[in-house]
């Protein structure tokens, strides 16, 4: 037929060329490798499509370059106002959409930057987008489009000032006959804000609202008073006294409910658990008190082999916590006659214990003159957290009920109050002016204000610690201030189309609207 092709009148077919079958080869391989072929002439930088203007060519966007002149560095004088704002717009216009260099701006060259500018160079053709890594952006953002990280002098994360403590107290008052007892405890700030101190053989109420002192009792020349407790509400002020009893008084209306025994020797240690109250003496006995019932007490806790010097409920009520000058520290529970924890880790006597209010279980402890060590303890998973050397005796630890700090106080060798910020440890304050062992701490109850006493006789005052109101004002005005900034970035945003749209409609923005813009 016609249309059939003519055939060779040869069997054999010539073969192809060695180029053509070299070109060939490498088509196959490259087909069948397809994964894992990189092409010489192309550079792959990430797996994700991240656009970067370093390399872009403004030119494309139709933006005029600056009127600033390269070769004088000033500015050429302008006809009018008009093409004033108009240069400060498409100033500000090209900060915020690339880069601040892209606008006259000099911005720091960092290694980074210098290494991505020689690239630049070097491939002058390349696209106006290219792989590259992911950058993080502030949340402070200032530029409508949050992306003004690059702007030179703009510091975007305020630092918020360190809070100070007052150096000095604000109030200093005598106590005559304070004893210097390491293994006392004489000073104690009620609920009411009625400070009750012990004196020799008689104690005494000062009202910190009307500064009115109140002589609640006098035990008489055979006794004296050993440590004192309030309730953790009402009016009823526990007294522990040298003869091993425990008395119980109505201070609004300074009379004795009733008279407690027990103790062999002296109490030296009072804590309160809603209406159980717990006494520690030095017969190395905790005796477990119901001031609703009629018997002395109704239970017997025994374990340390010395004097029981510290004792502290944890704020749910569940565990008590005990020092003994056997250097231990016990934590017992509701019911347990034998501590379900033992600490033996403290080298002198622990009579400074306290609960944190913040973290369940968190416990604090400190050890006398041989051992000057502040330790933590979890009593939730029985273990020991951290130790800090103080450099010298710790009397006593309170937490703040404001903020995650706390203080103690010291005797030898510095007699010095400390105040700590917790978990770090760090000192935000050293507080000094007994010229004793600052063997006594309370804490007032809006938790501001801490009282320490000393056997230089003197009760000094403190401001140690930010007010419950200052800290939920600080948070309020956090959270408001996080809405606020996301709103008015908003609003930059949709400011920020406007004006394009304005600019595109006339082609001029006035140079007042540009400067409430910048101010925006």
């Amino acid at each position: 037929m016609d249309d059939q092709l003519p055939r060779s009148s040869s069997s054999t077919v010539s073969p192809p060329p060695a180029s053509s079958l070299t070109f060939n080869k490498c088509h196959v391989d490259r087909m069948i490798n397809s994964s894992h072929y990189c092409s010489p002439s192309r550079t792959i930088y990430s797996d994700r499509f991240i656009p970067s203007r370093s390399a872009s060519k403004f030119a494309l966007f139709d933006i005029p370059a600056s009127p600033t002149s390269a070769a004088s560095g000033v500015s050429p004088p302008a006809a009018d106002g008009r093409e004033d704002s108009s240069s400060a717009y498409t100033m500000l216009l090209k900060t915020a959409l690339f880069e601040p260099d892209a606008a006259g701006v000099p911005v720091p060259v960092t290694p980074e930057k210098r290494s991505s500018s020689a690239s630049v160079m070097t491939i002058s053709s390349r696209n106006i987008f290219r792989y590259k890594t992911e950058t993080r952006q502030s949340f402070h953002s200032l530029s409508p489009f949050m992306c003004d990280d690059a702007v030179p002098g703009v510091n975007h994360c305020p630092v918020k000032a360190p809070r100070k403590v007052p150096r000095s107290p604000y109030k200093v008052l005598d106590a005559p006959a304070l004893q210097d007892d390491f293994y006392l405890n004489l000073v104690d700030w009620s609920s009411h804000n009625v400070l009750a101190v012990g004196l020799g053989n008689c104690v005494y109420l000062w009202n910190a609202c009307s500064s009115k002192v109140t002589k609640l009792c006098d035990l008489g020349i055979d006794d004296c008073v050993c440590s004192v407790g309030w309730a953790q509400r009402g009016t009823h002020l526990a007294v522990g006294t040298s003869n091993g009893k425990v008395q119980i008084w109505d201070a609004a209306r300074c009379k004795k409910i009733r008279s407690m025994e027990g103790h062999r020797l002296r109490v030296g240690a009072l804590a309160w658990s809603s209406s159980l109250l717990s006494s520690g003496g030095r017969d190395k006995n905790i005796y477990q008190r119901d001031i609703r019932a009629q018997e002395d007490f109704v239970s017997k806790l025994s374990g340390h082999k010395s004097e029981v010097c510290g004792l502290k409920w944890s704020y749910d009520n569940r565990e008590l916590a005990s020092g003994g000058n056997d250097n231990r520290l016990f934590v017992w529970n509701q019911h347990s006659t034998q501590p379900v924890l033992k600490y033996c880790e403290h080298t002198a006597a622990v009579k400074a214990i306290a609960w944190s209010p913040h973290i369940h279980g968190l416990l604090a402890s400190g050890g006398g003159t041989a051992d000057r060590c502040i330790r933590f303890w979890n009593t939730t998973t029985n273990s020991h957290l951290s130790c800090m050397d103080t450099g010298s005796q710790v009397c006593n630890l309170v937490w703040s009920k404001n903020v995650n700090e706390l203080v103690s106080t010291h005797g030898y060798s510095q007699n010095q109050i400390i105040v700590w910020r917790y978990p770090t440890m760090s000192k935000l304050a050293t507080l000094t002016g007994h010229t004793y062992r600052v063997l006594y701490l309370a804490i007032s109850p809006d938790g501001q204000t801490i009282v320490t006493g000393a056997g230089d006789e003197t009760l000094r005052f403190w401001n140690v610690f930010p007010s419950p109101k200052s800290q939920n004002t600080d948070s309020e005005i956090g959270a408001s201030s996080l809405g606020r900034t996301i709103i008015r970035k908003q609003s930059r945003f949709i400011l920020i189309r406007k004006v394009l749209w304005l600019l595109n409609a006339d082609g001029v923005i006035s140079l007042p609207f540009m400067r409430s813009l910048i101010l925006f």
